[in-house]
């Protein structure tokens, strides 16, 4: 059973998010600003946060600009909420380290399936199987859900972690970004897929070597070179 922090200070949304998750088997915990989103994730790390971009204080931003930089706490697989439908908005969020994001009006099933995908895929790169990765001087540990690059730790998101695996198993062939949503978030995923292009350019960043390695393949997807 996984613990779900919501963070939302509109009550009765928080209510809805909490009776849904509730109802899919998972157990909920509530807060209504940033500041004690922080205190509780802190605390004890939840399995995953659903976080709201607008809140009083902290907004959802900054809760997950500072969980993402703090190593306790960066794997937590982090779901932003907004009521902004812009792609800027979007965007941003997943910039600074979430995972996946809703915008608001959304149903509870809509919710249901994004934690249960996000943590159906958390769940499988760490289960047992004790096989590293390994592509040049990257090492993958999916037991210890572990990355680091000539023997230094890597501090990636949930997703990141996700979707380097990914394209490591699948090593010289191209894979579009449709499946890379498919595969890597999920479910079939309706928002668009700058969601993909935003994790690479993440994945880039933060492994250097990859920044050549992951070949960008024209209006199609991408390919980690062999």
């Amino acid at each position: 059973m996984a613990t779900v922090l919501i963070v939302e200070d509109d009550h009765d949304i928080a209510d809805l998010m909490s009776h849904a998750l509730r109802k899919a088997g998972h157990e909920t915990e509530l807060v209504a600003s940033g500041r004690d989103a922080l205190v509780r994730a802190r605390a004890q790390p939840p399995d995953a946060i659903v976080l709201d971009l607008m809140l009083p204080g902290i907004d959802g931003l900054q809760v997950c600009r500072t969980l993402r930089s703090e190593a306790a706490t960066a794997a937590i697989p982090i779901i932003m909420v907004t009521a902004r439908g812009e792609e800027t908005d979007r965007v941003a969020g997943l910039d600074i380290g979430a995972d996946d994001y809703l915008t608001k009006p959304f149903s509870p099933r809509e919710l249901v399936a994004r934690v249960k995908a996000l943590l159906r895929r958390t769940g499988m790169a760490s289960g047992t199987g004790g096989t590293l990765q390994r592509y040049r001087e990257l090492v993958v540990d999916a037991d210890r859900h572990e990355v680091s690059v000539a023997g230094v730790p890597v501090r990636l998101t949930a997703k990141e972690f996700l979707l380097v695996s990914y394209l490591l198993q699948r090593k010289g062939r191209v894979v579009s970004r449709d499946q890379l949503l498919t595969d890597v978030w999920g479910y079939q995923y309706t928002g668009g897929t700058r969601t993909v292009d935003v994790h690479i350019r993440r994945l880039r960043e933060k492994i250097p070597l990859l920044e050549q390695a992951i070949v960008t393949v024209k209006q199609f997807g991408y390919k980690l070179a062999e």
